[in-house]
């Protein structure tokens, strides 16, 4: 596509209204979008892989330039992350501008202080470095500014995965079998699977290989009686429902309305007649305590502060804070206890985050286990083998994108014992 003053004066418009980041980025596009009706499909997948760009390189942005405006961020953008020569930009750019841009090529990105390389603002650096190495934390931050590839769940109920990738190479989309999900696919590029006949009859849903291998740790029988705690808009009650051959029984909960009706539709055509959503209004809700002790398994995929989404979700991290990150644990801990009440003897509970710190993950579960004794911690690699997949970080299932090529991932299996402690 051909750089045109339009295309730089409709992102930087984008722009301005994603930075004073109060709401996520990808709803205040989506207002974006809707009010520039005209744009085109191109106009809009520039617009919105600029403005993620720019979230995902502004510490760095920001110390390149003398003033940091939305167009000035944007330029220097695509100067240096987009590979734009200036001959390119220079006839977009004013004089001024054009004057700046000529030495911007020569900054280079090694020169700047750890936290600008890893873009990461002050409060994480310093809970980054309360358990890890700077070339750790580098190494994070980069891998965590590349785009997420776009991951997709067969539907086995309707679909196997070899006819899933046979049909999407018919309509020229490229895609490959996903290295630990026995049913995931990542494809090349980002193609508007949405509109895919694949996508409309139910046999794909978008979902993240990392989020996938969550059903696979929980691993439901088809005749079980399952809980999905915080179930949002229910990727992953359909992917245990499936799992379930649309048998036994699934409660899908969350204490949003909006997200449960995100679910309806992606349900209709999901073909799964074993799935209840529920709408609660906190943990300690009648519809949860009327199933205590009666759950076979339960997940809790828990409101987390997302650090781990940052390739998708590049304003999180300027969004959250130490003081949101304290509140998130109070939650956590709270949801993890009260979904711990509804297993059976022999049961088991996933408690999930897509967070890499600590305190969300290792400590709330620690924390639990000091206070229930009578549940044992599973070991995530032993229970993944079990389902032939050869995936093996220890007690804990740990994702990142550097390593796995997956969203940032931590899950505990726990499991509680037939007798009193």
């Amino acid at each position: 596509m051909r750089l045109t003053p339009a295309h730089l004066d409709m992102a930087t418009a984008a722009l301005r209204a994603v930075l004073p980041l109060e709401y996520p980025a990808d709803s205040i596009l989506r207002h974006f979008f809707r009010d520039n009706p005209k744009l085109g499909a191109n106009d809009r997948a520039f617009i919105a892989e600029t403005v993620f760009g720019v979230l995902r390189h502004r510490f760095f942005l920001e110390s390149a330039v003398e003033i940091a405006t939305p167009r000035s961020l944007l330029l220097v953008y695509l100067a240096k992350f987009q590979g734009l020569n200036l001959r390119e930009l220079i006839p977009l750019a004013s004089e001024a501008e054009a004057k700046w841009l000529m030495g911007i090529k020569a900054v280079s990105v090694e020169s700047q202080l750890l936290a600008v390389q890893a873009e990461f603002p002050d409060w994480l650096m310093e809970k980054l470095h309360g358990f890890m190495e700077d070339n750790e934390i580098l190494d994070l931050g980069r891998s965590l500014q590349h785009a997420a590839p776009l991951d997709l769940r067969v539907n086995t109920l309707l679909a196997t995965r070899d006819e899933v990738i046979a049909s999407l190479a018919k309509d020229g989309i490229e895609g490959g079998a996903t290295p630990y999900s026995p049913i995931g696919i990542r494809l090349a590029g980002k193609p508007a699977i949405n509109r895919q006949e694949l996508f409309l009859s139910g046999k794909v849903e978008v979902q993240d290989e990392g989020s996938q291998l969550l059903g696979y740790l929980l691993a439901p029988k088809r005749r079980d009686m399952v809980v999905d705690f915080c179930a949002g808009a229910g990727g992953k009650s359909l992917m245990l429902g499936a799992l379930m051959h649309s048998q036994g029984r699934i409660y899908a909960f969350d204490n949003s309305e909006k997200r449960l009706n995100n679910l309806k539709p992606r349900l209709k055509r999901s073909g799964l007649s074993n799935l209840y959503p529920q709408l609660i209004t906190n943990e300690n809700d009648i519809k949860v305590k009327r199933l205590t002790g009666k759950i076979d398994k339960v997940l809790v995929d828990a409101p987390c502060s997302g650090l781990g989404t940052l390739r998708r979700n590049p304003d999180l991290k300027w969004r959250q804070s130490s003081q949101s990150v304290e509140e998130l644990k109070r939650k956590q801990a709270a949801i993890l206890s009260s979904a711990a009440n509804l297993l059976k003897p022999g049961g088991r509970l996933v408690y999930a985050t897509c967070s890499f710190l600590p305190e969300e993950n290792q400590e709330i579960v620690q924390n639990f286990l000091d206070c229930h004794p009578r549940f044992i911690l599973l070991t995530c690699s032993e229970l993944l083998a079990q389902q032939k997949i050869p995936l093996d970080t220890g007690t804990f299932l740990q994702l990142s994108p550097r390593l796995h090529g997956t969203d940032g991932f931590f899950a505990a299996a726990l499991e509680l014992s037939g007798t009193e402690a």
